[in-house]
């Protein structure tokens, strides 16, 4: 097989892992399964120990009390993930004073270069109540584990890589309970308004 067959059949496989994941998502939060939950299924997010762009640690009692929004991602994505963390500011911007009471979490899948200082970097670019966590390798697999997140690194020519990730924004309510994908495909102030439902 040639390196460009190679190529996208990789491209093609992380497609469609990542489609599984994200239908299998609306179906869990819609409780289009049967029963409303397939029995023995777990529940997308969990308890996670990680590091802030700040260098504390940071785990998943941090967030309780205000809902969250969630997305994996790594500062080296040259597109879906810089376009998400913007959409993500238009709703917190479009939030007002409400944004205070609101989390965005941005959950590196690369923990070999977001370090928490490459991260805050990063996260400058972007609406200041955004928060950005990093760990080591087993600590991001485990979390990837618990919001059901395909993550996988691509090998470039060059020596370098990319990752190949899922791109789903996941709704966490102030329990810490899964609620649903959010949408951002829409004006920012009717996703403000949808979220502020679960203040």
């Amino acid at each position: 097989m040639t390196t460009r067959a190679s190529h996208v059949l990789l491209v093609v496989s992380a497609f469609v892992a990542g489609l599984v994941v994200f239908l299998s998502v609306i179906l869990y939060a819609t409780g289009q399964f049967s029963g409303g939950r397939v029995p023995g299924a777990a529940a997308i997010g969990g308890p996670f120990k990680l590091i802030d762009q700040n260098g504390k640690p940071f785990t998943d009692a941090d967030l309780k009390g205000k809902p969250v929004l969630v997305f994996f991602g790594y500062t080296h994505c040259p597109d879906v993930c810089p376009t998400t963390l913007f959409e993500m500011s238009q709703v917190l911007h479009a939030m007002g004073k409400d944004a205070d009471r609101v989390t965005g979490l941005f959950i590196t899948v690369d923990p070999e270069r977001d370090t928490p200082a490459i991260i805050k970097d990063y996260l400058a670019y972007f609406d200041p109540h955004l928060r950005g966590a990093t760990g080591d390798e087993k600590e991001i697999t485990a979390v990837e584990k618990e919001y059901r997140v395909y993550a996988k690194k691509h090998p470039l020519e060059n020596g370098d890589y990319s990752m190949d990730h899922s791109a789903v924004v996941y709704l966490m309510d102030k329990s810490g309970h899964f609620v649903a994908p959010f949408n951002l495909k829409r004006p920012p102030k009717d996703a403000a308004a949808d979220l502020r439902k679960y203040l």
